[in-house]
């Protein structure tokens, strides 16, 4: 039986995206020998220009798109694919755009299943959430975003897989920010300011140049806004209270908020947060989710280093998932993205493209 060719439509070639394909690449055999999958990039696209497969043009991606790429719409990737007889078609996300997303729907609807890494298409308003999954189920397609939320770890396929069993989930908290992690744990143990260890992430490139998102606590709640949804909770950001570290310009964070940052300030309000603390805690900037109490929360916190999160090193993450089941002692799922964090978030992408590969494998048999 020869093997299943899955085409994989690839958008963003940045460092995930060209992380994905020279991992697609190195793994090609492998995946043709042990999964009887033979993965293809028909298209590869930048925010601007795409590579359209021709024949006769050999597999070397960089050169093809350097010189063959032209510009796109998203009609000419669907005209593509049907003009082509693409079948077994995977988009994959892997931008943050905001435009792309608004795309996702006609994809669906003409053959497309999904994989992303990019979030917004899970944090935009609730009718759009339900929305693409009221398609997905009409034209029987799939949407995998397991990338969304941790870096190398499957905790929404743990709490999909928890909660699809009936296992009643009563409660998720944690540390899911990399980079405030590494920040956290820092100055904890160290005594120095908070705004040092912050240039000093920057520096290492935990941080983007525009560092507010993280310090304002938007990134933690978008987060915690998919989780949400992941429960069958109608959330929306604004339902979720966030104790930004930074001031902002207009009353209740939102995600249109311009938030400002005073390297003084904020070291003086942590400095006597951290000194004030009870003995052998330490602070961490949190997300939860109390479903008893319906209540979303990105806050500041003081908690044992005993605990789960309060024994975080480095840049680790971890998530405690508390169940009716298993009462006070959570489930817990611990990353850690230190090292090759690029590589790792592109192994992620991949490994929800080889779980849509196999449930079109499933169909393939089925229907034969």
């Amino acid at each position: 039986m020869s093997a299943l060719r899955i085409n994989v439509i690839l958008f963003g070639i940045g460092n995930i995206g060209s992380a994905l394909i020279n991992q697609v690449l190195e793994s090609q055999k492998f995946f043709q020998e042990k999964r009887n999958i033979d993965l293809r990039f028909p298209i590869i696209t930048n925010s601007t220009l795409a590579f359209f497969e021709k024949e006769g043009v050999e597999n070397v991606w960089e050169a093809n798109f350097d010189q063959l790429a032209i510009p796109f719409t998203i009609e000419d990737i669907i005209e593509f694919a049907q003009n082509k007889g693409l079948e077994n078609i995977i988009a994959v996300d892997a931008t943050a755009s905001s435009e792309l997303v608004k795309h996702y729907i006609p994809l669906i609807q003409n053959g497309f299943n999904i994989v992303a890494v990019n979030q917004n298409a899970n944090v935009l308003h609730i009718d759009f959430y339900k929305e693409i999954r009221r398609n997905l189920k009409k034209f029987d397609k799939t949407f995998l975003y397991e990338t969304n939320i941790g870096v190398g770890i499957p905790v929404l396929q743990l709490i999909s897989d928890l909660y699809y069993s009936g296992e009643k989930i009563t409660k998720i908290r944690g540390v899911f920010s990399d980079s405030l992690s590494y920040i956290f744990n820092r100055f904890s143990s160290e005594d120095v300011p908070f705004s040092k260890i912050l240039n000093d992430a920057e520096k290492r490139g935990l941080l983007k140049k525009d560092f507010r998102d993280e310090l304002s606590g938007i990134t933690v709640a978008k987060k915690l806004l998919v989780l949400a949804r992941e429960l069958g909770k109608k959330t929306e950001f604004l339902d979720i209270k966030i104790s930004s570290l930074l001031y902002n310009d207009i009353e209740g964070a939102n995600l249109k908020s311009k938030f400002y940052y005073n390297a003084d300030i904020l070291d003086k309000y942590l400095e006597i947060a951290k000194v004030t603390q009870v003995k052998n805690e330490v602070l961490r900037y949190v997300g939860e989710i109390s479903i008893a109490d319906e209540k979303l929360e990105v806050k500041l916190i003081s908690e044992p280093i005993t605990s789960a999160i309060g024994q975080l090193k480095g840049s680790e993450t971890v998530f405690e998932i508390y169940t009716e089941s298993h009462g006070n002692v959570p489930i817990i799922v611990h990353g850690d993205s230190s090292r090759k964090k690029t590589a790792t978030i592109a192994r992620g992408i991949l490994t929800d493209i080889l779980k849509v590969a196999e449930k079109i494998k499933i169909k393939e048999t089925i229907w034969l």
